[in-house]
This record gives structure tokens, C-alpha cells and sequence, in this order.
């Protein structure tokens, strides 16, 4: 081996490592940057380097490559004069010396690097522990789209990170803490972000832009698509760099995957599925945290909004009609009446608006504008015209420990108030409006049904039930449904009066009076009905099952008629039946003995428990109407329905779809094995008597039905 007159180490980035002790030589600084230099491909640790004069004598530099043929080290070495060499001579003599400090090095990169990776995945753990640990009640949970994309351009170290999502109407900008945000550059962006969301539904990674445009800095941008439940891609997380930042990679790919998925669990829980508002329980936490922060400053107000008629475009058009209406009002309030207003449905056919900042004359302003906005939505539907109107009642939040439950109360009260006084109206909460409300409370209502009672101001309606598949009994079935008529001669469905009817325990009287005209009905037509496929369903209250007497009364009721008592059968709600289990399953047994069968109404809403099917003699489920209509949005509720279907056909039991109101929904249930469906799509209600006089053309429709299915 030549004499060395000095030896020295670089690292991958021309740093000096070390450089023998007494070295005072020329510096070879150059020599590492020439190897350093576009140094040749190479895919192994092989060594490889040149050999050159240097400062009148003779160098040599070797490169020291990892697994993978990256230099991770130069070695330079020096001679004196008169020692030249040829270079695979020397790589020969220096070859075990350089082969041990290579893979020294190689350990000591691989550990450094494994070092640094888990040391990013701790922080990164960190970050996705912190967004999911806010306590209850805290600003942070109540705003936790917000705190989860500040966390993120902390942690990422980003300019600006931006979270859109148009349907949920959600606009998020958060930049470093204490720095205001660039909404420039969201505003510049955004369009284009959604649109490759959406149609290309995958991560965008621009990590090298060159020149600026429109007064935009040079940015590096990470976004991800945001999606639905179902997969559907809804919006983007977008993060950005300035163009000096270290580059976006796949470990910020993948965390800020992780965080969408974190993002589409907050807007699942926070956001009604359908009409993409604010859940209750999102908009109570979200206005504690605006009330909390907002401690001394002006006025809060609320609006309380109920739509008028709700069950008039039901009964009239069909419950879809209904949630397409209940769909257009939440149109009108995601455009927000007022700024920084949070708006919620809170149930069926009510929202609330929180209105901060705001005096109660604004408030009033805004809610007359929602008000005109619903209005404007009325449209004509087949041979009618869809009425819309919303009744909304406005209060002040009051300075107390609950100050939104005591607000939201105050503006219900105003809403009533403005529905008793003509629908389509704004009511301000006035303490005096308490005695109206009393006035044409149940007190009212109770009144109205003793005198429908007393002047038979009844009548029986029935909806079809028809099998969706061929491989059921093709027999038509009819649910008998209740209607009141009002002394003006309008048509009132239970909804009108069931309330009053159970809090002053009329059911049972209601009941009687179904069980004894529904068989007066039906024995009129004793004679078509023998030897006829049909059956009619009777449905028996809660109360009237908690009854001493009610079991005797509708035994001698059955056993007087004459009827066939295969035709009949009686529906308990599963609720109902559960309560009262052992009266329950005495009524079902003495009247099945009679030749009469039982259906489960509403069948899902009730206890968690199926061990009670196992006793009681019931022959039919009727799967809740929320479950089957919630088949087209939720694959979960779907896999529920198809397991209902399948477990009663394990028992030996039917099963009846309720509130199939598109032809679509009958499909889908037939596909989940149900046998029989009910609702707008299958036949709307109509009189008792007409029924009876068209029994021929109803088996007919039965036929086509499942035929359909």
C-alpha cells in the first residue's frame, strides 16, 4: 500500500467526517465533491471511485454505497510524491478496511433513519391520539373539525391546511398559531381541488412548483379526498407548504389519510344523514362553545322552525314527498339567514338556528326571510300542489346555567303560538303567549274526541299489504287505519289526536270502537268473504291490552261476527307487547285458538331482547318504517332488514315491509327477502268500503306485484 500523507471521510452531503490527526495537505475537500458529482448508477454496495493528481501528487477517492447503491460516504486519500499507483491496486490494498467502515456506516444509517421514522411515527400517533381525546364539553369538541386541522398544520408544519366539503357546507382555514391564514390561496385552489377529488378520487402530491400565478406563492400542496359512509367522495383535506419546505411523502400521505377517515366519523356524527345539518346533540355542543366564548358580549337569539301540514303531504303525496320537502328547507337554511348561524334538525320535521351577535328585531328580520324562502318552494305535483310553509318561533337566550335549553324552549312556544294563529308565520316569545298555547292545547284536542265519539265521527280507511314475491300466499292484506272527522268535515289522521287520546286514556274507548265497526264492515260482506283469500289487520293499543275487560269484549267480539277468523289478525306494536308481555301473550293465545293470527308492529324500535318470539304466537313482523326507508342510505340498516328477514324465516313468521313508498324501495326489499310489502309504493289508503267492493281486482294486483318483485 502507498504511503498515505492523509486520509479523510465525507458524508453523502460533503460534510467532513474525520481527517487524519497532523493532516496538513492541501484541502480535499474537492475530491469528495467530484465523487459527489453525478456519481454512476449503481443498485449494490460495490465500491467504485477514480483515481486523479491532486496538488502535484497522486489521490484517490472511493464512494461507499448502501444496499441499495446510494453513497452514503466518500474516502479520500492522499499520497506523497513517487507513489503513484494504479487505482484497482490500491482499491485492492484498501478493500477490507473499506468494506468494514462501509458497513459500519450502513448500520449506523439504517439506524439513524429508523430512529427518525419512528421517532415521526410517535408524533404522528401523538397527533391522532390528541384529536380523538378532547373531554366532553370542551371548545374543542365542539368544534373538532376545526382543532383537527389546527393540530394538523402544526404538526405537518404547513402554511395553511384547508378542509371543504360543499354538501355539509363546511369551510375550514387554520394556519399556524398566531399567523393569519392565506384564504388566498384556498380561494385560488379549491375549485381545482374538488374537481380532481371527485373525479379522480385519490391523493394529489405536487411537490415542485416553479413559478407562481395570480400573485400566489410557490406552494407544495398534499390533498386528499374526503368521503362518505358509503365511499362517495364529498370533498378535500388540502395541506400546503411554501416551496423552501421539505417535500410532502408518503408518511404525510398516510397520516393525512388517516385524518380524513377521522374527518368522515365527526361529519357521521355531527351531521344529519339526510339532510347534511347539524345533529341536535352537534348543535347544543357547538352553541356552548360560541356562548362560552362569546361570555359578555351582545345578544344570542334562537329560531324554532316546525313545517306546516307535514302530515297533509304525506297522507296526500306520500312520505317521500315529505323528505323531499323537509330536503329543500334544509337547503334554504344551509345558506345560512345570518352570518356565523348554526343550523340543526333537531327531529322529523323541526330545525333550530342559532343566531349569534343578534338582537331580537334581527332575528325576527331573518326568520321572516327563512320564512318567505319556504314559502317559495310550493310546487305542483301530479293533479295537486305541494303547500310549503314553516311556523317559527323567536326568543333571546336568557343569562342563565342553560341558557340554549331555556331559549330553545321559549322559541317552541312562540312556534305553537304562530301555528295557532294561521301557519306560515314568525311569533317573537312573549310570556303571555303561554295562555294561548294552553288554550288550544290537549284540552282542546280531548274535547274534539269525545264529541267524534259520541257523534260517531269516525271512519275506517285501509292500506294494502301485497307480497313482493311469488313464493308467498298471493292472498291480498289490508291494514284498517283510523281516521277522525273534524266538524268542518276535514279528514284528521292519528297523528292529530293519538297524543291526546293516550295522555287521557281514550285509547282503549278508540279501540272498541275499531274492533266493533271494522267487524260490522267486514261481516256486510260475510258472504264474499267466505272461501276467499284476504285477511284484514286490526290494531290493538297498549292500553287496551293492559285492559282486565278488553280480552273478553274482543273474544265475544270475533266469536259474534260470524267472520271467517282466518281473515283477521291483530297487530301489537313491539313496544306494547313487550310491557304488558304476560296479558299479551294471554290475548294472542285465546284468540289464535279461535283461528285469528298476530303481527309485530313496528318490529325494531323496541327492547333489544328477541327471547320473547320464542313465546308469544306471532306469525308476522312488521319491520319498522325508519329501517326500511333507511335501506337506501345506510348498508348497516340494509344488513339489519335482511337479517330480520331471515331469522323470521328461520321461525316460521312473515314479514312486512312498512312505508315502501318508491318502487325502488320495493325492490330492495324483495331482494332482502321480505315477503310482503306496505306504503305509497304498494297502494295509499282509501275507505273500508271500497276495499270490500273491489276484492277481485286486489287479488289481481297482488299477483302482479310480486310478479313485479
Amino acid at each position: 500500500m502507498p504511503r498515505a500523507s492523509g486520509i479523510a471521510f465525507f458524508d453523502a452531503e460533503g460534510k467532513l467526517m474525520w481527517i487524519a490527526e497532523g493532516y496538513d495537505g492541501p484541502d480535499p475537500h474537492p475530491l469528495a465533491e467530484a465523487a459527489l458529482q453525478n456519481p454512476p448508477p449503481a443498485t449494490t454496495a460495490e465500491l467504485d471511485g477514480f483515481a486523479r493528481e491532486f496538488a502535484g501528487s497522486p489521490a484517490y477517492a472511493f464512494r461507499l454505497r448502501d444496499d441499495g447503491g446510494n453513497v452514503i460516504a466518500v474516502a479520500v486519500m492522499l499520497t506523497r510524491d513517487g507513489e503513484d499507483r494504479p487505482y484497482s491496486f490500491v482499491l485492492h490494498i484498501a478493500r477490507p478496511a473499506l468494506e468494514c467502515l462501509q458497513r459500519e456506516l450502513q448500520a449506523r444509517t439504517s439506524i439513524g433513519s429508523m430512529s427518525r421514522d419512528l421517532y415521526a411515527r410517535d408524533q404522528d400517533l401523538e397527533v391522532l391520539l390528541q384529536v380523538s381525546a378532547e373531554e366532553p364539553g370542551s371548545p374543542e369538541e365542539a368544534d373538532e373539525l376545526g382543532h383537527l386541522m389546527q393540530v394538523t398544520v402544526e404538526h405537518l408544519g404547513c402554511i395553511l391546511g384547508a378542509l371543504v366539503v360543499p354538501e355539509r357546507n363546511v369551510a375550514i382555514c387554520k394556519s399556524k398559531a398566531g399567523t393569519k391564514p392565506r384564504v388566498d390561496i384556498l380561494s385560488k385552489t379549491h375549485r381545482h381541488l374538488l374537481n380532481w377529488a371527485q373525479l379522480q378520487r385519490k391523493q394529489l402530491l405536487i411537490n415542485k412548483i416553479n413559478t407562481a400565478a395570480d400573485g400566489m406563492p410557490p406552494i407544495k400542496i398534499l390533498s386528499v379526498p374526503v368521503r362518505h359512509t358509503s365511499g362517495r367522495v364529498i370533498g378535500f383535506m388540502a395541506l400546503f407548504r411554501t416551496a423552501e419546505a421539505e417535500d410532502f411523502d408518503l408518511r404525510n400521505e398516510r397520516l393525512a389519510e388517516l385524518l380524513t377517515r377521522k374527518i368522515t366519523t365527526i361529519l357521521q356524527n355531527n351531521y344529519d344523514a339526510f339532510t347534511s345539518l347539524l345533529t341536535r346533540p352537534a348543535f347544543e355542543n357547538q352553541v356552548r362553545a360560541a356562548l362560552t366564548a362569546r361570555a359578555g358580549m351582545g345578544p344570542n337569539c334562537v329560531l324554532y322552525i316546525d313545517v306546516d301540514r307535514m302530515h297533509v303531504i304525506n297522507d296526500n303525496f306520500g312520505m317521500h314527498i315529505g323528505d323531499e320537502v323537509i330536503g329543500k328547507i334544509a337547503d334554504v337554511l344551509r345558506r345560512r339567514p345570518r352570518m356565523g348561524a348554526l343550523s340543526a334538525r333537531i327531529s322529523g320535521d323541526r330545525f333550530a338556528v342559532f343566531l349569534p351577535d343578534c338582537a331580537l328585531d334581527l332575528a325576527a328580520q331573518a326568520a321572516e326571510l327563512v320564512c318567505r324562502q319556504c314559502a317559495e318552494l310550493s310546487y305542483s305535483r301530479g293533479d295537486g300542489t305541494v303547500q310549503v310553509s314553516v311556523s317559527i318561533g323567536v326568543a333571546e337566550l336568557p343569562e342563565s346555567q342553560s341558557p340554549l335549553a331555556h331559549g330553545s324552549a321559549s322559541a317552541e312556544i312562540a312556534c305553537k303560538a304562530a301555528k295557532d294563529r294561521g301557519r306560515g308565520r314568525v311569533e317573537i316569545y312573549q310570556d303571555a303567549d303561554q295562555s294561548i298555547i294552553r288554550r288550544h292545547s290537549d284540552v282542546l284536542v280531548v274535547q274534539r274526541l269525545h264529541e267524534a265519539l259520541e257523534h260517531d265521527r269516525f271512519v275506517l280507511y285501509a292500506q294494502p299489504i301485497l307480497p313482493l314475491s311469488s313464493t308467498v300466499p298471493q292472498e291480498p292484506r289490508f291494514e284498517l287505519l283510523l281516521r277522525m272527522i273534524a266538524e268542518n268535515g276535514e279528514t284528521l289522521p292519528p297523528s292529530k289526536f293519538f297524543s291526546a287520546a293516550e295522555r287521557y286514556q281514550l285509547l282503549p274507548v278508540i279501540d272498541r270502537w275499531v274492533v266493533r265497526n271494522a267487524l260490522s264492515n267486514l261481516k256486510a260482506h260475510a258472504a264474499a268473504l267466505h272461501g276467499r283469500a284476504a285477511r284484514f289487520s286490526i290494531n290493538v293499543s297498549g292500553p287496551s291490552i293492559a285492559s282486565e275487560d278488553f280480552l273478553d269484549f274482543l273474544e265475544t267480539q270475533v266469536r259474534e261476527s260470524g267472520l271467517p277468523p282466518d281473515i283477521l289478525c291483530f297487530e301489537l306494536t313491539e313496544t306494547a307487547a313487550i310491557s304488558n308481555l304476560q296479558r299479551a301473550d294471554r290475548l294472542m293465545q285465546r284468540l289464535r285458538s279461535l283461528g285469528c293470527t298476530f303481527a309485530l308492529d313496528d318490529f325494531g324500535t323496541g327492547l333489544s331482547s328477541l327471547a320473547y318470539l320464542r313465546s308469544l304466537p306471532v306469525s308476522v313482523l312488521k319491520i319498522d318504517g325508519s329501517f326500511v326507508r333507511d335501506t337506501a342510505v345506510n348498508q348497516r340498516t340494509e344488513s339489519m332488514v335482511r337479517a330480520i328477514a331471515q331469522m323470521a324465516r328461520t321461525m316460521g313468521m312473515e314479514t312486512v315491509a312498512e312505508f315502501v313508498e318508491t318502487d325502488d324501495l320495493r325492490l330492495r326489499m324483495a331482494t332482502l327477502g321480505v315477503d310482503y310489502g306496505q306504503g305509497f309504493a304498494i297502494g295509499k289508503p282509501i275507505p273500508l268500503e271500497e276495499i270490500l267492493g273491489d276484492l277481485a281486482l286486489y287479488e289481481m294486483l297482488a299477483q302482479q306485484s310480486s310478479l313485479k318483485a
